[in-house]
Parts: C-alpha cells; structure tokens; sequence
C-alpha cells in the first residue's frame, strides 16, 4: 500500500491519531527518542503506525507529514527534517508554538522544496481524536485538505492564507485556557492551606452555573499535573505571541511558572 503519511514525534498526539485512524501499512513514524521508538515497533499493529529505521526513511515517500513534536523542539524539527523531504511534500505542523516561530519553520520547509502548512489541534486530542477541530493556514493549506480526510481528520477549518494566522488563533486563546488552569491551581493551594478549600468553592459554586467548581479544579490539577511541561513550553510561545503583538505576557508568564511547577511536583523524589 502507498504511504499516505510521515508523524514526526511519537507523543500523545501523534500517538492518538495513529491509534485513531488505524495507518498500519499507510503511515511511517519517527521519533528521536529510542524509547518512544521502541513503543511505537513493539505496538505497531495496535497503534496503526509503523516505525521506520530512520528519519529519512520516515520522510522519503511521504507527501504529507504531520509535525507533532514538542514545542520547544517545532523549529528544529522543520530544519533538521526538510532536506529529507519528498519533492513538494506537505508538512503539517501542529506544534503549540507562535506565529514567528510557524513563520520561521516554514521558510527552512519551503527553502527545501517543501510546502508548509500551519496547523493548530484546538482541544485536547484524547478523547476526541481524529474529531479534534483543527484550524490550517498558509498558502498550501488547501492543498492539505483532502489528504488530511482522507487519514480520517473530520473537523478540519482553514482560516486564512498566511503561515501564523491558525497559530495566533490558538496561542491567544491558550492564554485563557492554561490560565484558568494555573489561576484554579493556586487558588486551591491557597484555600487548602487557609483550610477554607470548602467554603471557597461552595461559594464560586453558588455564583456560577455549570460544573461544580472541585470538579472543574480536579480536572485542571490532572491536566497541569500531567502535561505541566508541554504546556509550560506551550505558554512560552503564547508569551511569544503577546510580545510581537505589543502586549505585555504578564498573567501569561505566571501560568508558564505554574504549570512548569504543577508538573514538577509530580515527578517521583
């Protein structure tokens, strides 16, 4: 069968997706860590993704690629991999990081003879999959359209013609989301250490009508306790995005130290 597509990065999405659309036999992956490409060959008929020997080999006849990386890696990846892509191959970045940073990927892709195309995963990819809303732009985002279908992505938007334009959607509003997250997480720690955790939650819950708020908190601390790095590094670049559109990353920058420690304190002693 014809190779449909190239993951490079073997984390939770592009494990997700992988596992999502069954591409056992369509798809080739990569990562840089051994581990993670160990997973990937022990479970490859499970995960639908098989894994090559190397980069290049990932790279060689794919006409798309899915970049799903970590954001702290996104600019590396597209300058390390984009002399091993196929003529006019397509590569979907759908790393967490700022328009400048997409922009500057997409000139070392496109200086190789790649196409590029910002893409932003807009909500958590388990359990939704390949349901995820995805947000494309830049000049090839079309062309990435009916590839990307035809992998299984159902909820697929463009939103402009300009590499940075999908990612500033999803950097702005990350700045509220991981905010939120990291002003509940210290709002908890403080109300546990006043020992009034009840009576303050009680209260936002008699102000508002949705989830109760420990729920809402529960799932905020999983979240930041889990993926605290990555989103950290995703913050980072939303901070990124504010300071080149003249806004000060203030609020941002302490959801950065808190979602960074969130996911430190996991970590076992």
């Amino acid at each position: 069968m014809k190779q449909a597509c190239a993951v490079i990065g073997f984390g939770e999405a592009g494990s997700t997706f992988a596992a999502s659309g069954g591409w056992l036999g369509r798809a080739k992956g990569w990562d840089k860590a051994p581990q993670r490409r160990a997973g990937v060959g022990l479970a490859g008929a499970k995960t639908g993704l098989e894994m090559a020997a190397s980069a290049a080999e990932a790279l060689a006849d794919a006409p798309l690629v899915l970049s799903l990386v970590t954001a702290d890696q996104a600019l590396a990846a597209a300058e390390a991999y984009a002399p091993l892509l196929a003529r006019h191959a397509l590569w979907c970045d759908g790393n967490s990081v700022a328009p400048d940073t997409k922009r500057a990927a997409a000139r070392a892709v496109e200086a190789a003879g790649g196409r590029y195309v910002d893409m932003a995963i807009m909500a958590p990819v388990q359990p939704a999959g390949l349901a995820v809303p995805i947000l494309l732009s830049g000049a090839h985002a079309a062309a990435a359209m009916p590839l990307l279908r035809d992998l299984g992505f159902a909820n697929l938007r463009v939103v402009g013609a300009d590499v940075g334009r999908a990612s500033a959607i999803k950097m702005i509003r990350s700045v509220m989301v991981k905010g939120l997250e990291a002003l509940s997480d210290e709002m908890i720690a403080a109300a546990d250490a006043a020992g009034v955790a009840e009576e303050v939650l009680a209260s936002l819950d008699a102000s508002s009508d949705g989830r109760p708020w420990r729920e809402r908190v529960a799932y905020n601390r999983e979240r930041m306790s889990t993926h605290g790095t990555r989103r950290a590094a995703e913050m980072e670049q939303a901070a990124l995005t504010l300071r080149a559109l003249g806004v000060a990353p203030l609020m941002t920058e302490g959801t950065v130290a808190r979602q960074r420690a969130a996911a430190r304190e996991r970590l076992p002693a």
